[in-house]
Parts: C-alpha cells; structure tokens; sequence
C-alpha cells in the first residue's frame, strides 16, 4: 500500500494527537501522556516560520508524522532539528522511512539544510535502526537526558550532515 507524504494541517491536529497519545510514542518523545487536543490544534494551525510539519497517510489515514525547526540564528540556519511519531499498528510498514526520506529530500535540495540533528533514547533500537539508515551517526550521548515513566534515561544524540 502506498504511502502518502504532506505538508500537515490542522485537520490532522485529532489523528496526531490520537498518535502521541500511545504510551510507546509519549514515552520515546519529550510529550507527555496527558497532552491535549488543544496543544495540537494550535501547535499544527500555528506553526512558526522555521517549523515544518509533515504527515504521513496510509489509506486515508494519518499514521505518522514529523516535526522539524530551522534554528533561527544565523550562525545556525544551516541546520535543524527533527523529531517523529508513527502510529503503534502502521510500525514496519516504511512509514518512518517514508517520512525521513522526504524529510530529507525537501531539507537538502528545497531548503538549503546541510546539517539534520536529533535525540534519540538509548534504547530505541527501531527508530535508532532507521536513523543509520539514512546516514544519520551518533555524535554523543546525553547523560540522564530525560525523565521517562519514573527513570532519567540517556539519548544519543544524532545528526545527518549533508
């Protein structure tokens, strides 16, 4: 089946949040298990200049996503930061390949990116899997970076230069 990548929208604010609201997506991300709605209504409808989001869909519907800020210091343009979430049931299907792969189309040749950071946890073995995939390496590790469900974990941090 065919997956489906765009710009998000605020319509997808509802399937988003349906998405960040599975415990293995709150729990591998800094969002926590009771977000809102609201939060994703507003951050989908108003997203800032340097922030893109994009969504995939699968059969009509949203089954992944990914968020990405163009750091706004000129000193730092050259680079952004990226984070992603893919539905629970659509996870071996390519949709976080799907997503990475236009992510990385658009940052190289449509908006001058020559540098894609990320964090990711230790013990994330999928998204970590996918990340060296696409060329990504990890530059260091960030000690009791986050706490997740009662424990300060580590994440690597990861980057993709271009």
């Amino acid at each position: 089946m065919t997956i489906h990548i765009r710009h998000s929208t605020a319509n997808d604010a509802v399937a988003v949040f349906s998405i960040i609201s599975q415990k293995s997506c709150y729990s591998n991300t800094l969002q926590h298990p009771l977000s809102s709605i609201e939060k994703w209504t507003k951050r989908l409808s108003q997203l800032p200049d340097n922030c893109i989001s994009i969504v995939a869909e699968k059969n009509g519907h949203v089954v992944g996503q990914l968020g990405a800020e163009n750091f706004s210091n000129p000193r730092r343009r050259h680079a952004c930061n990226i984070g992603m979430i893919v539905c629970e049931s659509a996870r071996g299907q390519g949709v976080g390949d799907a997503l990475l792969s236009a992510f990385i189309d658009l940052a190289c040749n449509w908006m001058g990116i020559k540098r894609i950071e990320l964090e990711v946890y230790t013990d994330n073995a999928a998204a970590l899997a996918l990340y060296k995939k696409h060329g990504f390496t990890i530059e260091g590790t960030a000690k009791n970076y986050a706490l997740k469900d009662g424990i300060l974990v580590d994440a690597y941090l990861m980057a993709k230069c271009i």
